[in-house]
């Protein structure tokens, strides 16, 4: 009998390239750069039209592109990054004008155009400026040193680029007075998502929880550095929203606990114009401080005798003799969203003091909570001791309150940016350190493609120099990827441009609006796949081109196509040879920082003298860590020519560290509660 019906069909392998050319979807400000872009670029441009001087646009949309960055900055950041931004762009324009001005030797420029280049690009990378990073500055700089200049030139067109830049940063800071908290909601709604997304995984099941996870903690990490970086004036916009990343952060502790649609609810009313939505206030309710306290030190002495249950903390709950018990139909707390009121106090009356007599406490952060199991059931090994001086106040005997059981105003402030505040940043020259061999890449690769395409008898080997420039990425397979978006996107960008052409040379003023539509067109497309961004961006660079005066479509076509084909390969071929053997002692490193941050935080879960300031500066500390150890082990992973890295260890310290994350939030009382669940109903709740 044939045996046909029953084989196993082959499974298919997707090739490279199709994976690379896979579309995305859109940024969810993506029509914010398209516009903005638009906005600083037509004015100047029109205005020169008036005056008949259209061959200076090209300096003034130098600084006009300034207008595409910053846009997921809160905006007293913003303001500062866009000044930077215009200074760095002016500072690489005016040394390609001075060298342009000098010389005209080709060679020289090349070489003063790929160390911009490396420059540019290990400076965007270091300061996390992007998108669009060095891509836009390398291009600006490496164009204007193929335009033959004069020093009495150079102050004329640095004034026009400063002053569209100056333009471009009003029109960044246009949104402001109408949303001046944009960028913050923006970020906190996409840590909802992501938190809601992993809870939906995590009760699927699979392989995919485990992805999920990773990219819910890097979203709730970026939402803390958003909130960071919006600045130390108080605001009770900003107070909500860190409390419903505190939200996502406790779903990510609980995943089975949380209620992704009401996650998503929340993101949604976020990402609007109208109130920030509250998540409710604990409900205290429990057997007083004594109980508080013995459930602390109970849960210490089990840690520290290693009495540890190996279950997850979401594997379901325990049922205990201290437990609530849940009300018949297991419908659990209470979660709905409540608007933000003027004086900030909960609609909700049963959280306010009980008339007879003080209110009761939750019973301890380390009680069973909606049958939460204990910090005791979590594997952390706990074998240095007592936490030092420094994590807590001086040894008195007391216990210190539990977050849940401190002041409302009190326990805000330490559940939002404050507590950020005390992990400190990453110095700028160990960001910096890390980036050598990219930025030998990037030296290296644009000076060989420019000079390849100088001997095979380029006009203008920029093209293939900011080709090279364009490509290089965390690794080695993401660099290959992207040599692929960027000469597929080219290729048919060249032949858009072959389209328009014939209305472009209708008049000055149609170029201008080609050169808008294509703007508007990279900016729009360019966050679904970088290769779908490059069928716009192609044109509009061929169309600048003809800013001084019309060429010869055919010559344009053909040397585009050859210096991407070179930039591509020579660039390519630059970054495999530039190895980067140091990746794999990086992923050491940051196991290393993973191992103490999550040592510091299982002393001050198993000590007695723990303060929830030092819980919380100790939790975000370890996020922090994960999430850096996370994006560190990817982007060693990508590197050909390395060590074998530890992938196993990075695994189980990352399932180490959120066991650890969770029992910490146990420790601080956020995990759900009958006040704080993510679920919408409960019996006898009021609406």
């Amino acid at each position: 009998m044939s045996s046909t019906g029953s084989a196993t069909p082959a499974r298919v392998h997707r090739l490279p390239v199709v994976g690379a050319l896979r579309l995305g979807r859109p940024s969810d400000v993506w029509f914010k750069p398209a516009l903005s872009v638009v906005a600083a670029v037509a004015p100047p441009s029109l205005l020169l039209v008036a005056l008949g001087r259209l061959d200076l646009a090209a300096y003034t949309m130098a600084g006009s592109l300034c207008a595409l960055y910053a846009h997921n900055r809160p905006y007293a950041a913003r303001a500062k990054v866009l000044a930077w931004v215009i200074l760095g762009m002016l500072g690489g324009l005016a040394v390609a004008l001075v060298a342009a001005s000098l010389t005209r030797d080709a060679v020289v420029l090349v070489t003063v155009g790929a160390l911009l280049a490396a420059v540019q690009k290990a400076v965007c990378d270091a300061t996390r400026v992007g998108p669009p990073a060095h891509v836009i500055l390398t291009f600006v700089s490496s164009a204007t040193l193929f335009v033959p200049q004069t020093l009495g030139q150079v102050p004329g067109h640095l004034a026009l680029a400063a002053g569209a830049g100056a333009w471009a940063w009003l029109v960044g800071m246009a949104p402001a007075p109408l949303r001046p908290h944009g960028p913050e909601r923006r970020a906190t709604a996409q840590a909802l998502d992501a938190a809601a997304a992993y809870a939906a995984a995590a009760a699927r099941g699979g392989k995919g929880a485990a992805g999920a996870r990773s990219a819910a903690y890097a979203a709730v990490h970026a939402a803390w550095q958003t909130l960071l970086a919006a600045g130390t004036r108080p605001s009770t916009t900003r107070g909500a929203l860190e409390r419903l990343v505190v939200r996502a952060e406790v779903a990510l502790a609980a995943p089975t606990d949380a209620d992704p649609t009401l996650l998503h609810t929340w993101a949604r009313a976020v990402r609007g114009t109208g109130r920030i939505p509250r998540t409710g206030d604990a409900r205290r309710a429990g057997e007083g401080v004594r109980r508080d306290e013995e459930s602390l030190r109970g849960a210490g002495d089990d840690l520290r005798r290693g009495n540890a249950d190996t279950r997850r903390v979401d594997d379901g709950p325990r049922p205990t003799a201290d437990a609530p018990r849940q009300r018949p139909g297991g419908l659990r707390g209470v979660g709905h969203a409540v608007p933000l009121d003027d004086d900030s106090r909960p609609v909700d009356d049963r959280s306010r003091p009980r008339a007879d007599g003080p209110r009761r406490t939750s019973g301890g952060p380390l009680r069973e909570v909606r049958g939460v199991r204990r910090v005791g059931g979590d594997s952390l090994p706990v074998d240095a001791g007592p936490p030092p001086m420094g994590d807590g106040p001086h040894r008195t005997g007391k216990v210190p309150p539990a977050t849940g059981d401190l002041p409302r105003a009190e326990r805000d402030k330490l559940l939002g940016v404050d507590a950020k505040r005390d992990v400190p940043p990453r110095p700028l020259w160990t960001r910096l350190e890390r980036l050598r061999p990219v930025a030998l890449r990037t030296a290296l690769g644009c000076a060989l493609a420019g000079y390849a395409a100088l001997a095979l008898g380029a006009e203008r080997p920029y093209w293939a120099l900011v080709t090279a420039a364009s490509l290089y990425q965390a690794n080695v397979t993401l660099t290959r990827s992207r040599a692929v978006q960027r000469v597929v996107g080219n290729v048919v960008g060249v032949l858009l441009f072959a389209a328009v052409t014939p209305v472009a040379q209708l008049g000055p003023l149609a170029l201008v609006l080609c050169i808008l539509a294509c703007n508007f067109g990279a900016e729009a497309l360019i966050g679904r796949n970088y290769w779908l961004g490059s069928v716009c961006v192609t044109p509009l660079a061929l169309l600048v081109t003809e800013l001084p005066g019309y060429q010869p479509t055919g010559e344009l076509v053909t040397g585009r196509v050859v210096d991407t084909l070179v930039g591509a390969l020579v660039g390519f071929a630059a970054a495999v040879a530039v190895t980067d053997r140091r990746a794999g002692r990086r992923v050491e490193r940051a196991l290393t920082a993973v191992h103490r941050a999550r040592e510091h935080a299982a002393r001050l879960v198993a000590g007695p003298a723990a303060t929830p300031a030092a819980l919380e500066a100790a939790r975000r500390g370890l996020a922090a860590a994960v999430v850096d150890l996370r994006a560190t082990a990817d982007a060693a992973a990508g590197e050909w020519w390395q060590r074998a890295l530890p992938q196993e260890r990075v695994v189980l310290a990352e399932q180490a560290a959120h066991r650890t994350l969770a029992a910490t939030v146990r420790c601080q009382g956020l995990l759900p509660d009958p006040g704080t669940s993510t679920h919408t109903h409960t019996e006898g709740a009021s609406p």
